[in-house]
């Protein structure tokens, strides 16, 4: 392979996500070659760690033998068939299997990603209330801090400015909810009470009591934003709020759910049952795209009724419940329970809060260090203004063998739920390094 010509036909044609093109100049994109378990193999003979689990989906690590052989006894049968009006094997024992995770959610709907997803449940809450009979219900409350897409109605719920602004004329009206009672970890008294919290924050939602349709957020922690923590009662004591009112809750648990915070879905840390859970990422362990909406069989009922009505939901996608995604989605959700992968995410998780705290006792360059399941994070301490600190490490790493990526000044380690203890170690030693080697720059 010719890496300097692949290179240039790649900045002639692509458009690389989530990305300023321009820092492709000095930081040329990796050439991978190839994958196997927490680990890329790239074109220069490297293999470095995969710490973010490719934006947070390789749950299971890459080239997982048991995926793979599930998608493989499927090719050989059928690759795609349209979901209206067929059906299958594979999608039926998916579709029950899913329904088991929180037993009063047990009706299925498929799209593609996350952000579809997000929008099916937002869609599914507003029709809700038109066929009710509340049209006046059409406020969406959500979180300061919180993200859930890059479509412009996700956007609209979404409050990380970076990805908002630029947009923000085009976007409807939301209600954030701020002041929220942010933690370190479970251990933390905020973690189980934040009643004072509370208090300020019920007096701010009570205008919107009757003209809200749903809250909707990401359970208990914030990626984009930074993976912030948030109190288990806050998410109690909101859905209780939301109950009382007639509010729908959207749980986006499409980061935090298929065990990434030591529980199936994050929303069993407070012992709560939305109305909708949005699924993506780790539903196929990142082998090909797939999400899912869950739903009350009473939300499902009200659009049940004879064609003539107008009561149908006609969101539909090409690819709603692909079958190849709907046979690694079923072998994932097996694998999790067969192999105590929520287990292991807890071990996971200790092992590497453990760590962060020695790196940031041996360089003095991190600040405000958080987990809980298979994620630790921490902020790195930059005096220099409007310096990209995140983004030195994160090249220094990689040059040091280990794909971070931080989320601004945010460092944080977000690996296969299965990784081995020995990658760990390897990706301790490489963090530290990195930090200690900007550090450097920087003082």
């Amino acid at each position: 392979m010719n890496t300097t010509t692949l290179m240039a036909r790649d900045h002639q044609h692509l458009w690389h996500p989530c990305s300023q093109m321009k820092d492709y100049e000095t930081f040329k994109p990796l050439i991978v070659t190839g994958a196997h378990q927490s680990y890329l193999h790239l074109a220069d003979g490297r293999k470095v760690i995969d710490a973010i689990s490719s934006w947070w989906c390789k749950s299971l690590g890459h080239q997982h033998p048991r995926l793979k052989r599930a998608l493989l006894a499927q090719m050989e049968k059928f690759e795609h068939v349209l979901l209206a009006n067929t059906t299958n094997e594979i999608i039926v024992e998916l579709s029950e299997r899913l329904a088991r995770l929180m037993p009063s959610l047990d009706k299925v709907m498929y799209a593609s990603d996350g952000s579809c997803a997000v929008e099916i449940a937002m869609k599914m809450s507003l029709h809700a209330r038109t066929i009710e009979g509340n049209p006046q219900r059409k406020l969406f409350i959500a979180l300061e801090n919180g993200y859930h897409g890059e479509t412009l109605g996700t956007l609209s719920v979404s409050d990380v400015g970076l990805y908002r602004a630029p947009y923000e004329s085009v976007l409807f009206d939301a209600k954030f909810i701020s002041s929220l009672p942010y933690v370190s970890g479970m251990e933390e008294d905020l973690w189980q009470n934040c009643e004072a919290h509370w208090e300020k924050i019920v007096e701010t939602l009570q205008p919107f009591s009757h003209s809200a349709t749903a809250v909707i957020l990401e359970p208990i922690v914030q990626g984009a934003a930074g993976m912030k923590i948030y109190s288990m009662d806050f998410l109690r004591r909101l859905r209780q709020w939301t109950k009382a009112h007639d509010i729908h809750l959207i749980a986006d648990e499409i980061m935090t759910g298929m065990g990434r915070t030591g529980k199936m879905l994050a929303c069993e840390h407070a012992n709560i049952e939305p109305d909708f859970i949005c699924l993506s990422k780790g539903l196929t362990a990142g082998w090909l795209p797939l999400s899912a909406v869950l739903t009350r069989s009473c939300i499902y009922d009200l659009f049940y009724d004879d064609y003539a009505s107008g009561k149908s939901f006609l969101h539909s996608h090409t690819h709603s419940g692909n079958v190849l995604a709907a046979s690694v989605a079923l072998e994932v959700l097996k694998v999790m329970e067969e192999e105590n992968m929520c287990e292991r995410a807890v071990e996971v998780g200790k092992q590497m809060r453990h760590f962060m705290q020695d790196i940031a006792l041996q360089t003095g360059k991190l600040t405000n260090i958080r987990g809980i399941g298979a994620m630790v994070a921490a902020d790195l301490i930059c005096d220099t203004q409007g310096r990209r600190m995140g983004y030195e490490v994160y090249q220094k790493a990689v040059e040091l063998g280990a794909l971070l990526r931080p989320i601004g000044n945010t460092l944080y380690w977000l690996p296969p739920l299965n990784v081995d203890e020995e990658t760990l170690v390897d990706l301790r030693e490489v963090t530290r390094k990195a930090v200690e080697g900007v550090s450097k720059i920087i003082d």
